[in-house]
C-alpha cells in the first residue's frame, strides 16, 4: 500500500506543472531555479537521503526495499532542484523502470511511462553536455528514450521512430547498439503498414549496415571480442528484420528509380553494387549497368573486381581476366585473394592449367590460412590425370599429387576437412595397384616426380 501511495504522489508531482492556468509560469520558474533550488539546505539534505537509500538498493542488485525510501526523497530533489545533479536523472530512469515493471495497474503504468519520458526530456534540458567527455549527449539520451518508448509502448512506434531517427542523426556510428535495432524495427513496421515506402527501409538498412560494420572493424582492431559478438548479433537482428523487404525484385525496383535519376552518383552506384551483391541479386541487368558505369566514372580496382565477377558469371572469361588482374591491386586483402581465385577459374575455363595454378598459389600466398586454393589445384591435377600420361602408370600418378593438395587444404584450414576427405576417398581409388607398382619397380613411400605441366614431386602409394 505504501508503494502505491508513493507512486500516486509521484504522478501528482509531475502533473503539477501540466494542469491549471499557471502551467507555463510554473515550468518557467522551475527552469530558472538555481543549482540547489530556492532552499539549498533542504535540497542537499534530500539529495543525501535519496542517494544513500538508492545506493543500498543498487548494492542489493535492485532487490532491497530501500528503493521506496530513495524514491520518496528523489521526487523532492527532482521537483525542487532539477539542476542539482545529473545522477538525479540516471537514478530516476532506473527507479521508474523498476516501478513500471512492478505495477499491475494499466493506468498507473501509463502515468509512470509518461513520467519516464519527462525525465529523459529534463535531462536533455538541464544536462545536454556530458561531464565526462564535455561533448553533447543529447543523441545518447534520445536513443535511450526512443528504445524505452518502443519497448514500453509498441503502439507508439512512429513516435519512437522520430526520436530514434534524431538520435542517429546526432550520433551516427557512435549510437548505442539497441538504437540500431529499434530504429529499424520501427521503420519496417511503418513500411509493413503502408505508412512509408519500402525504399525508406532499404535506405535505413544501408545506413545501419555501414554503422555496424564500422563498429565491427573498430572492435576487431581493438581485440574486444565481446563487443564484436554484440555487433555481430545486432547485424544478424537487422538482417532478419530486413529479410521480408530484401527480395531482388523490390530492391531492383527501388534502385532502378534512383539510378535513372542520378546515374553518375558514384556513392549511389557503390550502394547498388554492395546491396545487390549481398542479397545475391547480381543477375539483374541493373547490377551490370551499375558496375560498368562506376568503372567509367571511377576506374578503381574495386569496380574492376565487380565487372570481372560479372563477366565470369556470364562465362565471358577472356573479358574477365584484365578486370580481375586490375582487381588484384585492391587494398582489401580478403577481396584480393578472391580476385586471384576468380582469375584461376577463368584460366581453368580457358584450359590454361599452369596459369590457373599460378593464380591459385597467389591466393594462398595472400591468405595462408585459406585451404580452398589447394582444393582448386588438386582438382586441376585430377582433371589432367589421363592427359598427362601415356601408359597405365603415368595416367594415374597425378592422383598422388592431387591427394597431396587435398591434405594440404585441410591442414591449413581445418574447416575443410570433410570436403577434403571426401575428395581423398574419391580419388585414392585411382592410385596404381600394387601389381602395377611392382611392374615398374616402385615401392610405397618412394619419391616420384609427376611430369607434364604438373612437374611436382610426390610419394608413391598403392590403391587400397
Amino acid at each position: 500500500m505504501k508503494t502505491k501511495n508513493m507512486i500516486a504522489a509521484f504522478s501528482l508531482v509531475f502533473a503539477f506543472a501540466l494542469i491549471g492556468g499557471n502551467q507555463v509560469k510554473a515550468q518557467s520558474e522551475r527552469d530558472n531555479l538555481p543549482k540547489y533550488g530556492k532552499d539549498s539546505v533542504a535540497c542537499v539534505q534530500n539529495l543525501s537521503l535519496y542517494f544513500e537509500s538508492y545506493k543500498q538498493w543498487k548494492q542489493s542488485h535492485y532487490k532491497n526495499p530501500a528503493v521506496d525510501h530513495a524514491f520518496k526523497y528523489w521526487k523532492l530533489v527532482y521537483r525542487d532542484c532539477p539542476r542539482a545533479s545529473e545522477n538525479t536523472y540516471v537514478a530516476g530512469v532506473k527507479m521508474l523502470n523498476y516501478y513500471i515493471r512492478k505495477t499491475e495497474s494499466p493506468e498507473r503504468k501509463q502515468r509512470l511511462i509518461d513520467s519516464l519520458m519527462m525525465v529523459y526530456d529534463d535531462r536533455i534540458k538541464y544536462f545536454p553536455i556530458s561531464r565526462k567527455t564535455h561533448k553533447s549527449q543529447v543523441g545518447k539520451i534520445l536513443g535511450r528514450k526512443g528504445v524505452d518508448l518502443y519497448q514500453l509502448r509498441p503502439d507508439q512506434y512512429k513516435e519512437a521512430y522520430e526520436i530514434l531517427k534524431k538520435s542517429l542523426e546526432l550520433d551516427k556510428a557512435n549510437s548505442a547498439a539497441p538504437v540500431y535495432v529499434y530504429y529499424f524495427r520501427a521503420i519496417t513496421r511503418m513500411a509493413s503498414k503502408g505508412e512509408i515506402d519500402t525504399a525508406a527501409v532499404v535506405d535505413a538498412y544501408d545506413q545501419l549496415s555501414d554503422y555496424v560494420e564500422q563498429n565491427l572493424k573498430k572492435y576487431k582492431e581493438q581485440g574486444k571480442a565481446k563487443k564484436v559478438e554484440e555487433y555481430t548479433n545486432i547485424m544478424g537482428n537487422i538482417e532478419l528484420t530486413f529479410e521480408p523487404f530484401a527480395q531482388c525484385r523490390e530492391l531492383v525496383r527501388i534502385y532502378n528509380q534512383k539510378f535513372d535519376k542520378t546515374p553518375e552518383d558514384t556513392e549511389l552506384l557503390k550502394k547498388i553494387i554492395k546491396i545487390l551483391e549481398k542479397k545475391k541479386c547480381i543477375e539483374d541487368p541493373l547490377y551490370f549497368q551499375a558496375v560498368v558505369k562506376l568503372y567509367d566514372l571511377e576506374p578503381t580496382p574495386e569496380s574492376a573486381y565487380a565487372i570481372g565477377k560479372m563477366y565470369i558469371k556470364q562465362k565471358r572469361y577472356k573479358e574477365a581476366i584484365p578486370y580481375m588482374e586490375a582487381a588484384t591491386k585492391m587494398a582489401d586483402n580478403e577481396k584480393v585473394d578472391d580476385a586471384y581465385i576468380f582469375l584461376a577459374e577463368a584460366y581453368r575455363a580457358l584450359d590454361n592449367f599452369p596459369k590457373a595454378r599460378q593464380m591459385a598459389l597467389e591466393a594462398a600466398k595472400m591468405n595462408p590460412t585459406w585451404g580452398q586454393p589447394y582444393i582448386f589445384i588438386g582438382d586441376l591435377y585430377v582433371m589432367s590425370a589421363t592427359d598427362c600420361g601415356d601408359n597405365d602408370l603415368t595416367k594415374k600418378v597425378a592422383y598422388w599429387a592431387a591427394v597431396d593438395k587435398y591434405k594440404k587444404a585441410k591442414k591449413v584450414e581445418p574447416d575443410l576437412t570433410e570436403l577434403a576427405n571426401e575428395r581423398i576417398k574419391r580419388y585414392s581409388v585411382y592410385f596404381p595397384s600394387k601389381e602395377l607398382l611392382f611392374f615398374y619397380a616402385l615401392n610405397d613411400g618412394d619419391k616420384y616426380t609427376v611430369d607434364c605441366w604438373i612437374n611436382e614431386v610426390t610419394t608413391v602409394r598403392a590403391a587400397k
